[in-house]
């Protein structure tokens, strides 16, 4: 059996301000109504597949739960990072999670955040390496070029057809003459950093290349507990493993590494440029997404997220506006943007890191305005859900009923309100929310008070899963 493990820890901040911390792209249903979270997990719903192992930021627990339910699918585990460090770490992690149900499992080491178009070829290729990997070599995918790519490693591997092939070295990033030799020479590939192991092999690698590390995540692993539908892990231990990436820690070291050459018509998505490529065109090679408007434009990038985007006159330009940040750059800058958001983190700029709308395990909160002394968002109350029982030392909040009928406690006394009715919580009131009924329940609320952030919130509830 194969388990697949699919890592979903990264940021994405070139895709700002689409892709934030809170949000990242690996999570934007941007990509025909779906996510590439939610792209990779179909991709391994196949005949000989396990159910995934997903290893993903504690802060993202929602969206992943979210997410996976859309799809109907159910994950073997989730393990939540408490910090990011690195796919060494949930390389191990996989492995030593997937051999607690099969001695003999194979591990499939997929990031989230790729976008593969050819996906019975990859497949394909990866049913191709199982052989490989029960006989104990780790398998890396290798992307044939289609450009002297700059941004991407490169795999060369010895010369020949077979469909899994020696490997002779990992080379870093070239400049644009080196990947021009390798485009010419034919037998480098680009790291797409995509693995298929025995889960066996990989832990005695670690044992014997990184024992240090081996003893480190042993350690991690023996933290796990239960929240839920999630795992996870001691933050205290978890911070102590090196922040290391699994090229550097094995498989740079390793002798029983080889290569599945593949092209399913594979992107990493990286940049606002690499999306363009990837998106439907006009006749002028402008690419929309949302509601856009072109006009004596050329290969430009519209998105919009609320509200209408016209771009006049323009070539090859990027126009990407959320409902509180608004990018334009020039496609050749993409790679640009992740400096705007250390220049926006350095001035301490929440739409660097924070997105409007924020997930909960009940729905979300979307921002709408705020300003001194009060802030205004609407809400979404999932059917059975509950807000957790909470006060405020600093703010009042009035809640406005839009749609579906909600139960409201304040200080003991509950009540159900229903559309156009509204209920004021005062300042250090205990209260709460719940969505007795089958629909959701949209409501506005206003914060007023002196001090208006998240973390004025006293919680009553043990259960740590309820916010």
């Amino acid at each position: 059996m194969i388990f697949p493990c699919i890592l979903s820890g990264g940021v994405g901040t070139r895709l700002w301000p689409l892709s934030r911390k809170d949000r990242p792209k690996q999570f934007l249903t941007i990509f025909d109504g779906d996510s590439l979270f939610q792209k990779t997990c179909k991709r391994v719903q196949a005949s000989g597949f396990a159910d995934p192992i997903v290893i993903g930021s504690n802060n993202h627990r929602f969206l992943i739960g979210e997410q996976l339910a859309e799809l109907g699918i159910d994950a073997q585990s989730i393990l939540l990072e408490p910090v990011g460090r690195n796919t060494a770490p949930p390389a191990l992690m996989a492995a030593m999670t997937a051999v607690e149900t099969d001695p003999d499992a194979l591990v499939l080491l997929l990031p989230s955040d790729h976008l593969i178009r050819k996906e019975d070829e990859f497949i394909a290729s990866v049913v191709n390496a199982e052989v490989a990997a029960r006989n104990g070599a780790i398998v890396t995918f290798g992307i044939t070029p289609t450009e002297p790519n700059t941004g991407y490693g490169y795999i060369k591997v010895v010369s020949g057809s077979d469909p899994v092939r020696p490997v002779d070295a990992f080379v870093e990033k070239p400049d644009h003459a080196r990947a021009e030799e390798f485009l010419r020479a034919g037998d480098y590939f680009w790291n797409a950093g995509i693995f298929l192991y025995s889960a066996k092999t990989m832990i005695a690698a670690f044992k014997s290349l990184q024992p240090k590390l081996f003893e480190d995540v042993s350690a991690v692993m023996k933290t796990r507990h239960a929240d839920l539908d999630f795992t996870r892990l001691d933050t205290a231990t978890f911070e102590k493993l090196d922040n290391i990436s699994i090229d550097y820690a094995i498989m740079e070291k390793a002798s029983n590494v080889v290569c599945a050459p593949v092209a399913p018509q594979w992107d990493d998505l990286g940049s606002w440029s690499a999306i363009w490529t990837v998106l439907d065109k006009d006749g002028d090679g402008n690419s929309a997404l949302g509601d856009a408007r072109f006009l004596g434009s050329k290969d430009c990038l519209a998105f919009a997220d609320k509200g209408l985007v016209s771009v006049i006159g323009l070539e090859n330009v990027m126009v990407i506006a959320t409902a509180d940040s608004v990018l334009v750059a020039h496609k050749d800058r993409a790679q640009d943007v992740k400096d705007v958001v250390e220049q926006l983190k350095s001035e301490g700029r929440e739409e660097a890191e924070k997105h409007p709308r924020a997930y909960k395990p009940w729905g979300y909160t979307e921002r709408i305005s705020a300003g001194d002394r009060f802030s205004v968002q609407s809400m979404l109350i999932k059917p059975g859900k509950q807000l957790s029982l909470q006060s405020h030392l600093h703010r009042a909040e009035h809640w406005v009923v839009v749609s579906g009928t909600v139960e409201v406690t304040i200080d003991g006394d509950t009540r159900l309100l229903t559309e156009n009715q509204s209920a004021y919580v005062p300042l250090g009131a205990r209260h709460t929310l719940t969505n007795p009924g089958k629909i959701p329940v949209r409501m506005i609320e206003v914060q007023s008070g002196t001090y208006l952030s998240e973390d004025d919130i006293i919680r009553y509830d043990k259960a740590s899963h309820i916010e």
